[in-house]
């Protein structure tokens, strides 16, 4: 999800709720500690040189049970890092401390914002020699001339 979703969506929603990937919700009194702008610069397996720029968000949870965060307050903050940070419409990482701070993805359900997993991935697979995947097949769906079927008295 990009910068410009996110702020569409806050300007449609009265309150703000992360989901979790396991379903669970932030809890409500979360705070949104960071928004900034996180550059990647890095050599791939394969040699090639490699660039990412993404937004992000960091989520807390602290013990201000009383606090919930509004969703023209989030604007507000998003506004001045686009301002101060000269942020374009990149797209969003969201970091929440768990067993250790996860990074995840960002999608909305028209009520709630999803952290969805993300995976890590190989980007030089062909100079790597790692194989395409291959296509998976159900047995059921594969037609041969031999094949037995109910009552064919092959078996």
């Amino acid at each position: 999800m990009k910068l410009s979703e996110v702020k569409n969506n806050l300007r449609q929603l009265e309150k703000i709720a992360f989901q979790l990937p396991n379903g669970e919700l932030v809890p409500n009194h979360f705070h949104v500690t960071e928004v900034g702008k996180i550059t990647k610069n890095f050599i791939d397996c394969g040699g090639t040189v490699r660039n990412e720029e993404v937004a992000n968000f960091q989520l807390w949870n602290a013990n201000d049970y009383d606090h919930r965060l509004h969703p023209e307050k989030l604007l507000d903050i998003i506004e001045l890092s686009e301002k101060i940070l000269k942020l374009d419409d990149l797209e969003i990482e969201v970091e929440y401390q768990g067993d250790t701070i996860g990074k995840f993805g960002l999608d909305f359900d028209g009520t709630n914002f999803l952290l969805t997993s993300k995976q890590t991935d190989c980007l030089a697979k062909e100079s790597c020699g790692i194989p395409e995947e291959k296509p998976k097949l159900k047995m059921a769906d594969i037609a041969t001339g031999t094949s037995c079927t109910p009552g064919g008295n092959c078996c």
